[in-house]
């Protein structure tokens, strides 16, 4: 079996090649897989795509008239391909599940803390030799409330170390898990009990259909005015414009992502000599009380390792037609 890995980014390349052990004939191209691109999947059974890739029905026509026939996804979120067209085609395809909860977990809670405590400004202050503290009032996680939306893997990880800071946990998800909120003294709770009581909301559910921009207008609108988000889960839970016309008003604490709605075409790249044209982006990113990561929650190495290792073995399973057990079915909704 032939493998072209779409957007290979230079530090997973290493962790593939060690996860394949020679068991697969691997390519890696930097380009992002799209309509343009697919053609460079010609003479390849595979492909491993990553999250800001385009695997859109036009897009995966083309595959599949190349004779690509698997598509493994090198994240646990698959919203960027769609699933019905693929499977009606005869596509197999997987995605990387639970390839670290923690990593995800903790980038959040970095994001939190970065920001509460200012230390991207005092780092900036001390490098040029100004050691005030007048600009750096942050305020305790024990005793506030921290809503936190997503129970699964990551989100379950969420309420333990938010527990651990001793804060009042507010949970919602449609399949809750009582064993967890007993464990930890949280609560199951509308979503509209989190938006108004919440000090800190934390998201933690794949993006989907039914929950595509899940914070608009209404859910801001109950939110107390200085209230922290924090999303690294997709950028399409958030409505970035609605946002920025929050933050414009002074209506939140904060918003601290990983995700930006539009990544397409910006994020994964160095745009530092040419800059960005999209300019939702350039206003959500001039707000001094937006904190905004490229996408990195997942750069850990036990993380990249396991996606490695998970990729290969989505491969291995169909190459050897044995049941892989991260195969999606139709019965999954995505956009």
């Amino acid at each position: 079996m032939k493998l072209l890995v779409y957007s290979a980014k230079e530090f997973e390349i290493p962790f593939l090649n060690r996860a394949n052990k020679n068991k697969i004939e691997i390519s890696y191209t930097t380009n992002a897989l799209d309509s343009v691109t697919a053609i460079q999947a010609v003479g390849y059974k595979a492909v491993a795509i990553f999250s800001g890739d385009d695997a859109s029905s036009i897009v995966l026509e083309k595959l599949w008239d190349l004779g690509v026939r698997y598509i493994t996804i090198r994240s646990a979120g698959y919203n960027n391909i769609n699933l019905k067209v693929a499977r009606k085609l005869g596509f197999k395809v997987a995605n990387a599940p639970n390839y670290s909860p923690n990593a995800i977990a903790e980038h959040a809670i970095a994001l939190l803390l970065a920001f509460n405590r200012k230390l991207i400004l005092a780092s900036e202050q001390v490098h040029k030799y100004n050691f005030l503290q007048s600009n750096l009032m942050g305020f305790n996680l024990e005793g506030k409330t921290i809503g936190i939306i997503g129970t699964g893997r990551i989100g379950s990880i969420m309420v333990k170390i938010m527990a651990g800071f001793g804060c009042k946990i507010l949970l919602n998800d449609l399949h809750p898990n009582y064993n967890l909120a007993k464990q930890y003294n949280a609560n199951y709770v509308s979503l509209e009990d989190i938006y108004s009581n919440a000090d800190i909301i934390s998201l933690h559910i794949p993006l989907n259909s039914e929950n595509y921009h899940l914070i608009d207008k209404e859910a801001l609108t109950q939110m107390k005015p200085y209230v922290i988000i924090i999303n690294t889960s997709r950028g399409a839970l958030v409505n970035t414009k609605t946002l920025i016309k929050v933050l414009e008003e002074n209506k939140i604490g904060g918003y601290c992502t990983d995700v930006y709605e539009k990544e397409k075409g910006v994020f994964f790249n160095d745009n530092s000599i040419n800059g960005i044209k999209d300019e939702l982006l350039k206003k959500l990113l001039s707000f001094s009380n937006v904190l905004l990561t490229p996408h990195q929650a997942f750069v850990t190495n036990e993380a990249v390792q396991n996606i490695a290792e998970i990729t290969i073995d989505n491969l291995e399973h169909w190459k050897n037609n044995s049941p892989c057990k991260n195969e999606l079915g139709l019965e999954i909704s995505v956009l």
